[in-house]
């Protein structure tokens, strides 16, 4: 019997089974910053209270938390994603936001009315004290701020930190000092990744490579002492290794063609059923049992408009994950689905590939990170970068994927693809 599918027909001889039917505006807050604060605050009873000030005198005039300070940016500054501290002429903190708390783990009630070194001391790193290196209510009067640099915090945390200081003339004196807040863990987790990435790529390429140039050095060297035979393995080693740095190269493109969101899709129709055929047929052609696949197909199938080379590209490593990491029945179910975009008219606008095993599958804890980068199933070869790729692809369809427990205790792995017409066809 064949694999009973419409689209399929070519597959290999394994188990037949029969189709079944189916705000307020921003960009006013430099002006009001700079001329703004005068009002209330800085009308001339405040200047010349630098000792013995009452910290309830400046909260009644701005530095409490919704008090004009925080009016004058336009925005609630707790709204603000990076840390905002401002100081007056004085050097007082006059506003702390919630994220400048979170970073600095200081609470805003603790630092308002200190002064600005004592609220938010930071050294560089090299040990010296920001704010007497800096000086920024002295020096030179045509400063007009800090550029962004690493700082650190009271107990070794490193900060991305800028300032700017407020002058109401060019040369004046410094009314206040806006200083920016930015958690750096973001930018150490992208900066790990590349170094991965950069590791893994030369580990990757150094192993192949060393082959190549080996064989090749041997043969140009001692090319008739060797046997016809000994000549062609060795030059067949070459042709896989070469093939093997093409595909890292190939993958390492996908990639930075999906994290900068360049990754283009070209839809044509795409014949899954027939497509998923193929794959099975060329494991079966390489040596793999023909009845440890299992395709089934519902029927009928919606019209998908896909890439199918990308397609082609999402099954190979989903395939390949099951033969390679998995054991037992490979089983690949085609059916149709309810598009990731929900349709009011509640058709069936998608259809889903589920692939899975009868393997020991992925541990609970493993499943959120199966599809980052360099994440490995096993110890049985690999980059760790196929899956980031088709999760990368299949979102640029506009689909999703998932991961979980298949009935058979293995890895089970679904992606649903919406079909249609695209629109400028239509």
């Amino acid at each position: 019997m064949g694999v009973g599918t419409s689209g399929a027909k070519s597959a290999p001889r394994a188990r037949d089974v029969r189709d079944t039917p189916a705000p307020p505006r921003a960009g006013q807050h430099d002006d009001r910053l700079d001329t703004g604060h005068d009002t209330g605050h800085d009308t001339g009873h405040d200047t010349g209270h630098d000792t013995g000030h009452d910290p309830d005198h400046d909260a009644d005039h701005g530095a409490g938390p919704g008090s004009d300070p925080g009016n004058e940016l336009g925005i609630d500054p707790d709204d603000l994603p990076d840390g905002l501290v401002i100081a007056d002429e004085n050097g007082r903190v006059i506003r702390f936001n919630a994220a400048a708390a979170r970073i600095t783990a200081v609470p805003a009630a603790a630092a308002l009315g200190r002064h600005l070194e004592s609220a938010l001391p930071l050294e560089d790193l090299e040990g010296r004290r920001w704010w007497q290196l800096t000086d920024p209510y002295g020096g030179l009067a045509i400063r007009v701020g800090q550029p962004e640099r690493n700082l650190l915090l009271p107990g070794g945390r490193e900060v991305l930190v800028s300032a700017r200081y407020v002058r109401t003339a060019p040369t004046g004196p410094v009314r206040r000092v806006v200083v920016s807040l930015r958690d750096t863990e973001a930018r150490r987790r992208t900066e790990r990744s590349h170094a991965e990435l950069i590791a893994t790529v030369a580990h990757e390429l150094r192993s192949p490579l060393t082959s190549v140039k080996g064989f090749t050095a041997t043969l140009l060297a001692k090319w008739e002492r060797f046997t016809d035979d000994q000549k062609k393995l060795m030059l067949e080693t070459v042709d896989a290794d070469a093939n093997r740095v093409t595909r890292l190269i190939a993958e390492l493109l996908d990639i930075s063609r999906i994290d900068s969101g360049r990754l283009e899709v070209r839809r044509q129709p795409v014949d899954i059923g027939a497509a998923v055929g193929r794959h099975i047929q060329a494991y079966v052609t390489s040596g793999q049992p023909a009845d440890r696949f299992l395709l089934r197909i519902e029927q009928p199938l919606p019209p998908l408009w896909a890439d199918p080379d990308k397609i082609d590209q999402v099954l190979s490593n989903l395939l390949e994950n099951a033969v390679r990491h998995g054991e037992g029945t490979v089983t690949i179910d085609v059916t149709p689905s309810v598009s990731p975009r929900e349709r009011e008219d509640g058709e069936n606008a998608a259809t889903s590939v589920t692939v899975s095993d009868e393997g020991t599958g992925i541990p609970e804890e493993s499943m959120n990170r199966v599809f980052t980068r360099f994440w490995r199933g096993s110890k049985r070869g690999g980059t760790g970068l196929g899956l980031y790729i088709v999760k990368g692809i299949v979102e640029a369809h506009g689909g999703t994927i998932t991961v979980g427990r298949a009935p058979g205790g293995g890895a089970e792995f679904r992606f649903t693809l919406p079909v249609g017409t695209p629109a400028y066809l239509l």
